[in-house]
């Protein structure tokens, strides 16, 4: 069968196209960190000596809801030394073996940084708000109350709680109209910046998927090219998907994926650093440990591996802890046809039928033809359509 869009011929079955999706961003997630980590491990052995001591925390972009009289935040951090070394090095490596050009090496070495870092247990982390006149110190608590330190992937789950006059006075102080507070970390070799979004209890909120809903990833196209567009190649927007965002002025973003949480920064950048025109929002991800030494490293890559609804599990979770926390606000989701989402967002259609406003579909796989019923009831986005082994760019 033939897409008059896009003359592309396409002739795998929707179910055969899932699961080369999900081996193809599995097999790569899974390949990669093994790599990075033997590679890196033993270079960490010899020629650790002489490397800052200076410890990067991240703070995933978070957001604040109102319980009661008081905004919870939960959050989450991660803390890591940076191994300069071991990036050149397995870098070197990925260079020699794909023939990489300097652009494409530059790109690699920055997107595999997260992955050889180094990540940093039984680490307290403290930060403050910005031009907080009181200067305040906050610690991410759990859910005794007690203090958290990172576990053994360098993670730290928790929240902070403020009064809805404390939330008034930060917000006046960093002269915030939308919601928005950044924060810094100010404990000892700490160092990081981060973005809280308070929303709201009443509104609009859209929740986005990532890849080829507003990044060119081409999950259907097969591994050597989602090798090259997630490592190597400048991430490319997705035609007209920022202009569609701009105009539900006011909302809410929150971008959840299947992707890496090891992506966090690149991709922060790309969207809403670099002109692309995509609204700040908070990003939920998917966590890949890298530890061996933790149990719960070894479950973890057992899910990515095997579990072929882990994706389907993580997203629909993280989407539905959103909505359930915010009983009284409108949904918008977006995501594409090449993997999942339909099936997410119609799950979610049923459990908040009064919540759920529109679900838009950006058709890569050309569904709106072969499987209509599969979209039915759901906003379809043509796009040009993605065919096994072969790229649109």
């Amino acid at each position: 069968m033939r897409n008059d869009e896009t003359g592309y011929e396409f002739n795998r079955t929707n179910a055969e196209t899932y699961r080369m999706n999900y081996f193809n961003r599995h097999f790569i997630i899974a390949g990669l960190i093994l790599f990075t980590l033997m590679v890196g491990g033993r270079l960490n052995n010899t020629i650790s000596a002489g490397q800052d001591d200076l410890k990067d925390v991240t703070f995933y972009y978070a957001y604040g809801y109102l319980e009661g009289d008081e905004w919870v935040i939960p959050m989450k951090v991660y803390v890591s030394e940076p191994r300069p070394v071991q990036e050149r090095a397995v870098t070197a490596l990925i260079r020699s073996r794909y023939d990489l050009d300097d652009e494409e090496t530059e790109i690699f070495r920055s997107r595999i940084s997260a992955f050889i870092a180094d990540s940093e247990s039984r680490e307290r982390v403290v930060f403050v708000f910005d031009d907080d006149p009181a200067q305040e110190e906050f610690r991410i608590l759990g859910e005794d109350g007690d203090q958290l330190r990172t576990n053994l992937n360098g993670i730290k789950n928790g929240e902070i709680r403020l009064s809805r006059e404390r939330v008034e006075e930060l917000l006046k102080s960093q002269n915030s109209t939308d919601g928005w507070l950044t924060i810094r970390a100010v404990s000892d070799e700490h160092e990081g910046t981060g973005r809280i979004r308070l929303i709201g209890t009443y509104g609009l909120s859209v929740i986005s998927d990532i890849d080829d809903t507003i990044k060119i990833t081409e999950m259907p196209a097969g591994t050597r090219i989602v090798l090259r567009n997630t490592f190597f190649k400048p991430y490319q927007a997705a035609p007209g998907m920022a202009e569609m965002y701009q105009r539900w002025d006011g909302a809410a973003f929150h971008y959840v994926s299947g992707t890496p949480r090891q992506f966090f920064n690149p991709l922060t950048e790309f969207f809403f650093y670099q002109g692309q025109g995509f609204p700040p929002g908070t990003l939920h991800m998917k966590d890949v440990q890298k530890n061996f030494l933790s149990t719960e490293t070894w479950k973890n890559m057992g899910d990515i591996i095997i579990n072929d609804n882990y994706t389907y599990e993580q997203k629909s979770g993280q989407i539905a802890e959103i909505i359930e926390r915010f009983p009284d606000r409108r949904f918008i989701l977006v995501g594409d046809s090449g993997d999942r989402d339909p099936e997410i967002y119609r799950e979610m259609m049923r459990r908040f039928p009064d919540q759920i406003e529109q679900v838009y579909i950006r058709d890569v796989v050309n569904d709106r033809q072969l499987n209509p019923g599969r979209l039915e009831g759901m906003e379809i986005i043509p796009a040009r359509t993605v065919e096994h082994g072969v790229s649109q760019f």
